[in-house]
């Protein structure tokens, strides 16, 4: 099986970003000057893959806007020689023309397994990636792809890992492993937030996976937590437990964490740093500003 098909949960209701979120979807906040949504796609285009499926909320069709053609507004463009402009608005159709764009809706937020399954019908009998927009990988090879190589070889699910400081295990899954290669390894257990002492390591999950289909069986039978959620971490420890084999890739490069206002806030930082407009001037800027 080769990974043709993407997956992008955005059915959240950004509460980490009110008031902002009340009047734009937190994947449309720009980090710098495209929205943290594209730098996800561009990471889709750049694996080669060719269609993605949004899991939406109802009646939200922002994103789809987004990427839509826009010739009322490319004409205005070129009426007034703004051809930079212009050429990044073309930008986005050129994107929209690579990939095919599909959505289904989850009609309450009720976890991030909850979401995946919602695109069963749409997928057949294929593997997937799933890609969180709260992280944003800045890599020279795309995370997914690095993801995508390791199944090439293993045809099993695949999650991408990062070691993270002892101290903030707290927040994320982690994996007890085995090491098999350079990189990769074989997860025997996943805890969902652990206590310090729980925690059987510091490689932790991080927003992007390769599913199989057999993963849509197990979110099917998947019993809700106490708040009423399918969590996807849990899901994937029953699937452990039945002696299915995951493994894990300690994937190259730097996660910026866009899911909240201060980790957006450092993630936009980053990335005008590097901009090769505006790098310059902002350096320039915050050392005059002794920052």
């Amino acid at each position: 099986m080769n990974v043709k098909k993407a997956i992008i949960p955005i059915a959240g209701l950004g509460t980490r970003f009110l008031p902002l979120s009340k009047a734009m979807p937190k994947e449309l906040l720009p980090l710098v000057d495209r929205p943290a949504i594209q730098y996800v796609i561009e990471e889709i285009l750049a694996a080669k893959m060719n269609e993605i499926i949004f899991v939406n909320r109802p009646k939200s069709k922002e994103v789809l806007e987004y990427f839509k053609k826009s010739p009322k507004l490319e004409k205005i463009l070129q009426q007034r020689n703004k051809n930079n402009l212009l050429e990044e608005v073309k930008e986005l159709t050129r994107i929209s023309e690579k990939i095919i764009f599909s959505s289904v809706i989850q009609k309450e937020p009720l976890g991030d397994g909850h979401a995946i399954l919602q695109t069963k019908k749409l997928l057949g009998n294929e593997a997937t990636a799933v890609l969180f927009p709260d992280d944003i990988i800045d890599s020279d090879v795309p995370c997914v792809e690095q993801l995508c190589e390791i199944f090439k070889t293993c045809q099993k699910p695949v999650v991408a890992l990062m070691k993270v400081p002892r101290e903030q295990v707290t927040r994320y899954g982690v994996v007890a492993v085995e090491k098999i290669a350079n990189r990769v390894y074989k997860i025997k257990k996943i805890i969902e937030k652990p206590s310090l002492e729980e925690a059987p390591s510091d490689l932790v999950i991080i927003g992007r996976y390769i599913h199989t289909p057999e993963v849509f069986d197990y979110l099917k039978k998947a019993k809700p937590s106490e708040k009423g959620e399918i969590i996807l971490a849990e899901v994937m420890n029953r699937m452990l437990e039945d002696g299915k084999t995951i493994y894990g890739y300690e994937f190259k490069g730097e996660r910026l964490d866009c899911g909240d206002k201060i980790g957006w806030l450092k993630s936009s930082i980053h990335f005008a740093l590097k901009h090769p407009e505006f790098g310059q001037e902002l350096k320039q800027s915050l050392k005059d500003e002794k920052l």
